[in-house]
């Protein structure tokens, strides 16, 4: 079957909303509960967790739901329609409930919902795009994913410089035509997916015309499901016992290169002032260098995994990132070849990053997408919940300088992990003529 790109960027719009709520949440939520209600940063760095804490318990449990539902529109669908409906409401609600009530109370609680009803959606909406690509294109296609989530995340930065004006007071920041700008677009590219990917439709064509699906529309890896009997005797599908012990090393892997690289990203800002005495956000650069890097690798990445495989692709990608953080840790002072490694950092997580969840997905069959999908993202969350904290204290009681030795020992320990991963690559099959490498849907 041929590659649809098309398709695949208009699946990416699901994504494309996420991240342009999530930019917004990551940037001004904290301004809002710092200026609007006077919260102190600790305070405002646990609340400000809590999106993390309930990923871990509503993403799995969103994914597997979204696996038993059947419904005419089809199966993640529903989700996401609805997931964004709520959300969007409450993001209406949550703002203006800032600007008319000093209710702290009443902010949190409404707040505490957005973040339920988002968490409800996210796995369903990742999930869509296994569920309608061939495995061999997953690479291919989640660099499309990842693209379309970095214009999401860019369109809600350009709106957060158009909209938000400036205020001798930040409490009196006016936040309401940023909500709506992030309303209508969280809106109209929901209903631009649901108009042009008629889920269910297009699940039963690509089954159909792809090998790995077996009549039922089931999926048929290298490794199968087992069927074993319960207690009170229903069949329930298993992982075969290598399969299962890939699983398990991929997703500590997960966990592991999340750990390494969540801890840089949020520490860094304090770094340079710590240990080299930057000041006036001159770590600022090195992290636009990192994400640039990373946009700009998605796709050649995405090919290059289909030519090399998944594994050797994330291999590459840890050794890059290992190399680099510890070329960091030997820095005395500031060095414009920090630039340099952190393009090489963004870069290495671009290789992982497209690679890692396709090689996930692949374990199981068509019929437990979502629930992979929400394991995926608990052990990506429980990194990001775990790291502030555990890095934090070594910055606080031990050193600075111990991030990136910390960075580098968790990314070594990742590379070790992944090594012991026996499943989950993909390869495309062979064409017979040079010139089949060229077709591409419309």
């Amino acid at each position: 079957m041929k590659f649809n790109y098309k398709r695949t960027i208009l699946i990416g719009l699901a994504f494309m909303s996420i991240c342009s709520f999530w930019q917004f949440y990551d940037n001004e939520i904290p301004k809002i509960l710092t200026y609007h209600f006077g919260l102190g940063e600790t305070w405002t760095g646990a609340i400000m967790a809590l999106d993390n804490v309930l990923a871990l318990f509503l993403l799995p449990l969103f994914g597997s739901l979204s696996d038993k539902t059947d419904s005419r529109i089809g199966k993640r669908m529903p989700f996401i329609l609805c997931g964004t409906a709520v959300s969007v409401v409450l993001l209406f609600t949550l703002i203006y409930t800032a600007h008319v009530s000093g209710n702290l109370a009443l902010f949190i609680a409404i707040l505490f919902l957005l973040l339920v009803s988002m968490g409800t959606y996210r796995s369903p909406a990742v999930a869509l795009m296994p569920e309608l690509t061939p495995a061999a294109d997953r690479s291919r296609a989640n660099a499309i994913i990842n693209l379309m989530g970095t214009l999401g995340a860019v369109y809600t930065l350009v709106m957060i410089k158009m909209l938000l004006k400036s205020a001798e007071n930040e409490a009196d920041t006016n936040y309401i035509p940023l909500m709506i700008s992030l309303v209508i677009f969280m809106v109209l590219t929901v209903l631009l997916l649901f108009i042009t990917i008629p889920e269910k439709k297009l699940m039963t064509e690509v089954r159909k015309d792809v090998p790995d699906f077996d009549g039922e529309g089931e999926k048929l890896g290298e490794n199968p499901a087992v069927n074993v009997k319960t207690d009170d005797g229903q069949v329930k599908e298993v992982l075969s016992g290598e399969v299962r012990k890939s699983m398990s090393f991929l997703l500590i892997s997960v966990f592991l290169w999340f750990t390494a690289y969540n801890a840089v990203t949020t520490a860094f800002s304090r770094y340079v002032t710590e240990v080299w005495d930057l000041h006036n956000g001159a770590y600022a650069d090195c992290l636009m260098i990192a994400t640039v890097a990373a946009v700009i690798a998605y796709l050649p990445i995405g090919s290059l995994s289909m030519k090399i495989g998944r594994k050797l692709t994330i291999l590459m990608g840890i050794t890059l990132m290992s190399l680099c953080y510890i070329a960091a840790a030997l820095m005395p002072q500031y060095n414009p070849a920090l630039n340099f490694y952190f393009a090489i950092i963004g870069i290495g997580w671009a290789a992982i990053n497209v690679n890692s969840y396709p090689m996930v997905v692949e374990m199981g069959r068509s019929s437990v997408i979502g629930k992979y999908t929400g394991l995926y993202y608990t052990f990506s969350m429980a990194a990001q919940v775990f790291t502030p904290i555990f890095s934090g204290f070594l910055l606080e009681h031990v050193s600075y300088r111990t991030l990136f030795p910390y960075a580098f020992i968790f990314s070594c320990l990742a590379f070790v992990t992944m090594m012991m991963v026996k499943h989950g690559d993909s390869k495309p099959p062979k064409k017979k003529h040079i010139l089949e490498n060229f077709d591409i849907d419309d």
